[in-house]
């Protein structure tokens, strides 16, 4: 008889960065893992990211650390094939509105203060630092942080699958909505409205703005801060940028076939929420945005919107990451959080780590759901 014992069975919820990032870990450990999807990979938060890898402006100490950390991690794969169209590192740049000066060098101040590479530049200095900026477009003061970078996560979720498949994971795609099960207070697997059960020793909860829904029923209580937003994806068009973008009006940065990646959150109240879950946004508001584009980038190319995507963006009611298992219910781990692009790989890490050796990681504590009972 053999004396072998069974890889650790664990099913993930969610086709998204945390969720295939966290399964490819568990893979690469031992694990026996099934990944479920409501609908296809990267469908919901991941498909719609602006991605910009990054811990700039004001957090908590841990929060800061973990995104470092993130950042690191990204910093890896760069090294492994600088090539690469959907990974870049070539800095962020972000500026204030008109006669907010004074909130650019607090800023600024305040990132010098942690040891955060920042530069305080003025609109003419810019071209001597990041390739493509129209330096009109800056009223006053920039910052620039040269160690920024992103990546775009449809392009890295295909990139882990492929390890995914390699290694025996199982998936399933269009799943519909996912329940956790429990027997004896313990999780033991996931039942899909489909009526299919996949039993589980453990079960990763990692389905974005739908996570809190997902662990209500288990009497978990997590505040959902989740706004609806969008992502608009230009056709291809010629410029130069580098960098990310963040401005007033206008949050930008380049994107595999030579095109840019546009959002913002000044038209929220734009967007309507139908019946069926479906969202929509007046066609000359998503022509706004890239015009407002426009006017960074230097020789204010025409911009023109190729697709766009709306949804609920993961943020939890604090802000902070919600990431490890639950207190009250043993076995059920959640991934909820805004920086899901900066945490995918190390949250990814971290959480598989957890699952497979039962030792909590310190970079985690602060960032458990009991935090809300």
């Amino acid at each position: 008889m053999s004396s072998t014992a069974s890889p650790k069975r664990v099913a993930v919820i969610g086709g998204g960065i945390l969720g295939v990032s966290t399964a490819v870990h568990l893979l690469r450990q031992g694990a026996s893992v099934v990944l479920l999807t409501e609908r296809g990979l990267a469908s919901e938060a991941s498909g719609r990211s602006l991605s910009w890898l990054n811990s700039a402006g004001e957090r908590s100490t841990p929060y800061h650390q973990l995104r470092l950390a993130g950042v690191d991690r990204y910093r890896t794969l760069f090294a492994a094939d600088p090539g690469r169209e959907w990974l870049q590192f070539d800095g962020g740049l972000m500026w204030n509105a008109a006669g907010q000066s004074d909130a650019t060098e607090s800023r600024h101040a305040y990132e010098k203060s942690v040891g955060y590479d920042s530069k305080l530049l003025a609109p003419e200095e810019i071209a001597a630092v990041t390739p493509g900026i129209d330096s009109r477009a800056i009223a006053d003061n920039a910052i620039f942080n040269p160690g920024e970078g992103w990546v775009s996560l449809p392009d890295l979720v295909d990139f882990l699958m492929e390890e995914f498949h390699t290694r025996g994971g199982e998936l399933v795609l269009n799943a519909g909505k996912a329940s956790v099960t429990v027997n004896g207070g313990r999780a033991t697997g996931v039942a899909t409205t489909g009526g299919k059960t996949y039993e589980a020793g453990t079960v990763l909860v990692a389905c974005g703005a739908a996570t809190p829904a997902v662990v209500a029923p288990l009497g978990v209580h997590i505040p959902n801060g989740s706004p609806v937003s969008m992502l608009v994806l230009t056709k291809p068009v010629d410029h130069s940028v580098r960098a990310v973008m963040n401005t007033p009006r206008a949050a930008v940065r380049p994107n595999p076939g030579n095109t840019l990646a546009l959002d913002h959150d000044w038209y929220e109240d734009r967007i309507t929420e139908h019946g069926d879950g479906q969202f929509s946004i007046p066609d000359d508001v998503v022509q706004e945005l890239a015009d407002e584009a426009s006017k960074l980038i230097a020789g204010n190319p025409e911009l023109k919107p190729g697709s766009w995507k709306i949804g609920y963006k993961p943020i939890p009611g604090d802000g902070e990451p919600v990431l490890g298992e639950l207190g009250s219910v043993p076995g059920c781990f959640v991934a909820f959080t805004h920086s899901g692009a900066t945490l995918g790989l190390i949250a990814g890490e971290l959480l598989a780590g957890e699952i497979m050796t039962g030792n909590k990681h310190p970079m985690l504590a602060t960032f458990r759901a009991e935090r809300f009972s």
